[in-house]
């Protein structure tokens, strides 16, 4: 399987595409500099948000992941959003596997973004990354969408290779990263859920 990731210097990304390659896929590692990441079969230069270049990576590749995310340094959220949607119009026939965030599990029916012990500083980001699924569940039929929601706890771990996965509530309290690049591979491998949303945690 030919698959493309985007953010995929970043902690999530790189175990992503370490995963991938340890299963014997071909992984494009996508960065903004092109900057190499072990594993990958090759690394190039490029954004989320350029249609272009996205469209090029459809022609060449089964899925296009994105492990990106809304900015922490003050840039507009929008920017990631529109980047997002891009991306959905320029897909074409491969698989759009997108790495949300947790805030929009549900408990109860509520949000975890809008419960009142949510943490302040995690908020806005959790905000955006709710309306980015709302965006992609939007998208026409003919695209091919994934959408996973980490455990609200996630961070360098052990990989156990085990991991219990819910739909659109939390399966736990927390993840191992290198546990959620397994959780991701064995979707990509054996999908079972297309054009949903999904989450994981040890």
């Amino acid at each position: 399987m030919k698959v493309a990731v985007i953010g995929a210097s970043g902690m999530v990304g790189s175990r992503i595409v370490g995963e991938l390659a340890q299963r014997g896929h071909d992984v494009t590692a996508v960065t903004r500099s092109g900057t190499e990441v072990a594993g990958a079969n090759s690394s190039v230069a490029g954004n989320l948000g350029d249609a272009e270049f996205v469209g090029r990576l459809a022609a060449d590749h089964d899925v296009i992941l994105s492990a990106t995310g809304p900015s922490r340094t003050g840039e507009d959220h929008q920017v990631w959003l529109d980047a997002l949607q891009t991306a959905e119009q320029s897909a074409g026939d491969s698989r759009l596997f997108v790495i949300g965030g947790a805030g929009s599990l549900l408990i109860d029916g509520t949000r975890l973004v809008d419960l009142p012990d949510f943490p302040e500083g995690y908020k806005a980001e959790a905000l955006t990354a709710a309306q980015a699924l709302e965006t992609i569940r939007q998208a026409p039929e003919s695209l091919d969408w994934t959408f996973l929601s980490p455990a609200p706890e996630i961070a360098p771990g052990e990989r156990t290779g085990t991991y219990r996965t819910a739909d659109d509530t939390p399966a736990g309290d927390r993840i191992s990263a290198e546990d959620f690049a397994v959780a991701i591979a064995d979707e990509l491998e054996q999908p079972k859920h297309r054009r949903a949303r999904f989450t994981v945690a040890n």
